[in-house]
């Protein structure tokens, strides 16, 4: 399966704003109680609200709330077409019990479980067998490596990575091979772990977060030319960078998963103020603009309520108007040759 590119997610008319709708994924963080706890029942809805309102792609991973995010969509999507939808989630990760546990530095407004790396084969079978059984399914469209790259393993990286390419990688692509996994590649926040495996082992997609979006597409030019130049499919994920460029009224408060400095705020808020004077929203302008480059086919947004899957569809289908773009570039706001929708 040469990458996401055959899959076409979302039947629908041949116009501009259906195709956009047909490359936004929901984004299974939040439900994974993401920074904040999300009810069940709002969960279920925001997952079973993106699929009436025309989202065919979900994206989850065992870490995202230590497997209630996989666990909250498997039970959303019950009962419905396995066939009018298609899912990714992610190994690398597995999920133990732990009664006395309450720290929530990793994100996730979760007791009494934690997570720990595993890139054995024997890791990539287990995290998968419980994903299928809290997913509800018998398959997975995209398995994707989880968090591999120097930036979250520092001085372990070297091992790490032969570690993916000796088991982790050779195992997905087994799996791939019995059909139980329709594509494999990396889902990562670093370009240069992807460059590093590209070199080494044929993959179908990667999903970089956060790397190539409106507001940055400097650490990102590489691996973009690689996946195009290769027919790789590219899933770009954080596509408002950790919710810089969330909000409608002004930049937020976090970049990276980390706080904003005034630096990164002072940035955002050019973006803010360019668009304004071109009478475009930031937030469509940041789904809409990486659907623009050729390796891209899908925009992941993470969501975390029926409320908030309402304004990424808007988003998706509004007009940005062409004197946006050019402003944008000509502010220095988007890099020179970087396609623009």
């Amino acid at each position: 399966m040469p990458g996401l590119h055959n899959h076409q997610i979302s039947p629908g008319r041949p116009d501009r704003a259906t195709a956009r709708l047909a490359s936004l994924a929901f984004g299974g963080a939040p439900v994974g109680n993401l920074y904040a706890g999300v009810s069940d029942q709002a969960a279920r809805e925001a997952i079973a609200h993106a699929w009436r309102q025309g989202i065919r792609h979900v994206d989850t991973a065992p870490y995202y709330g230590y497997g209630l995010s996989e666990a909250r969509i498997g039970e959303a999507l019950e009962g419905i077409e396995r066939s009018s939808y298609t899912l990714s989630t992610k190994v690398g990760r597995l999920i133990d019990v732990d009664v006395d546990r309450a720290d929530r530095s990793d994100g996730f407004a979760v007791d009494g479980r934690r997570a720990h790396f595993n890139y054995t084969r024997d890791g990539i079978l287990r995290s998968l067998d419980s994903s299928l059984r809290r997913l509800r399914t018998d398959r997975i469209d995209l398995l994707l490596l989880h968090d591999i790259g120097a930036l979250t393993h520092g001085s372990r990286h070297p091992q790490v990575l032969a570690q993916a390419l000796d088991e982790a990688l050779p195992t997905m692509a087994e799996l791939r091979g019995q059909g139980v996994v329709g594509a494999i590649g990396l889902g990562v926040n670093e370009e240069a772990v992807c460059l590093d495996v590209m070199d080494r082992f044929p993959l179908d997609a990667i999903m970089l977060a956060g790397r190539y979006t409106l507001f940055e597409q400097a650490h990102s030019r590489s691996v973009m030319a690689r996946a195009q130049a290769d027919g790789v499919s590219v899933l770009i994920a954080g596509p408002y960078n950790s919710g810089l460029l969330g909000a409608d009224a002004g930049p937020g408060d976090t970049y990276d998963y980390a706080p904003a400095s005034p630096a990164i705020k002072a940035r955002a808020q050019q973006f803010y103020d360019a668009c304004a004077r071109a009478g475009a929203s930031v937030g469509a302008a940041a789904l809409q603009f990486p659907l623009a480059h050729p390796a891209v086919s899908n925009v992941v947004c993470g969501l975390r309520s029926a409320s908030e899957v309402d304004d990424a569809v808007a988003r998706m289908q509004a007009t940005v108007p062409d004197a946006a773009w050019a402003l944008l570039i000509e502010q220095g706001l988007i890099d020179q040759g970087v396609p623009t929708p």
